[in-house]
C-alpha cells in the first residue's frame, strides 16, 4: 500500500506541476522526411518489397486480372475469399472468376481486400476498420492480397492520416491499421519468424489510375 500511495502521490505532484516542453522553440510542423527523387510508385515499391511483401504493377484491369490468375493458378489456390462489392465487380467484369462465395474466412486460401491508402516511405498499407472487409479479412488469412490504385499513394504517415481526417472528419473509424509487410516477431530467440500475428504472405497489386 506504501508503494501505491507513493506512486499516486508522483502522479498528484506531476499533474499540479507539469513540467514544460523542453526545446519548445525547436518545436516545428516542417517535415523531419522529405520526398525523394523517386516516383512514389518506384518508393513504395521498394520499401514493400524490402520487408518480404510481393509487388506487382498492373497498367490496366486486364493485367491485373491476368496476374491474379497466374498467381493463383501457381500456388493452387481455389478458396478466394472478398466481401468487398467493388472490387468483386471490377474483377469480375473483368474476367476472374475465382471467387468462392460460400467459403469462411477461417478456410480460405486467401482474402482479397481493397486499402485506404499507400504509404510509399515506410511501404505500409492502410486499412479501416469501417472497410466492407471489416478488421479481419487482411490479418486472419493465411495470404493477404491488397488491390490498390495509383492515387491512393501518399508519401508519408502524416500524409495519410490528413487524407483520414479531411474524408471522414468526427466519424472517424475506430481503427486505423498501418500494415507493413506480413507478420512477423523476433521474440522466440531473437530468430525472425514470419506468420505469426498475421498473414504469412501480403501482396500489393497497384493499378494504374
Amino acid at each position: 500500500m506504501q508503494a501505491r500511495e507513493n506512486i499516486l502521490s508522483k502522479i498528484r505532484q506531476a499533474l499540479h506541476k507539469p513540467v514544460p516542453v523542453p526545446f519548445e522553440d525547436r518545436i516545428t510542423t516542417t517535415p523531419i522526411f522529405q520526398p525523394s527523387k523517386s516516383e512514389l510508385e518506384v518508393e513504395f515499391a521498394e520499401n514493400f518489397s524490402k520487408l518480404q511483401g510481393r509487388f506487382s504493377f498492373c497498367e490496366n484491369i486486364s493485367e491485373l486480372v491476368e496476374q491474379l490468375n497466374t498467381l493463383l493458378t501457381s500456388r493452387g489456390w481455389k478458396d478466394i475469399y472478398c466481401k468487398e462489392k467493388s472490387i468483386r465487380e471490377l474483377l469480375i467484369n473483368a474476367g476472374f472468376n475465382s471467387f468462392n462465395d460460400s467459403i469462411e474466412l477461417s478456410d480460405c486460401n486467401a482474402s482479397i481486400t481493397s486499402c485506404e491508402n499507400l504509404i510509399a516511405r515506410t511501404g505500409s498499407i492502410v486499412l479501416l476498420s469501417n472497410n466492407e472487409s471489416g478488421r479481419a479479412a487482411s490479418v486472419y488469412a493465411p495470404i493477404h492480397i491488397c488491390i490498390a490504385f495509383t492515387n491512393q499513394l501518399v508519401y508519408d504517415i502524416s500524409g495519410s492520416l490528413l487524407l483520414v481526417k479531411t474524408k471522414y472528419e468526427n466519424n472517424l473509424p475506430s481503427i486505423i491499421t498501418l500494415a507493413t509487410g506480413p507478420s512477423r516477431t523476433a521474440d522466440i530467440e531473437k530468430t525472425l519468424v514470419v506468420g505469426v500475428h498475421g498473414p504469412k504472405e501480403v501482396y500489393c497489386f497497384l493499378l494504374d489510375q
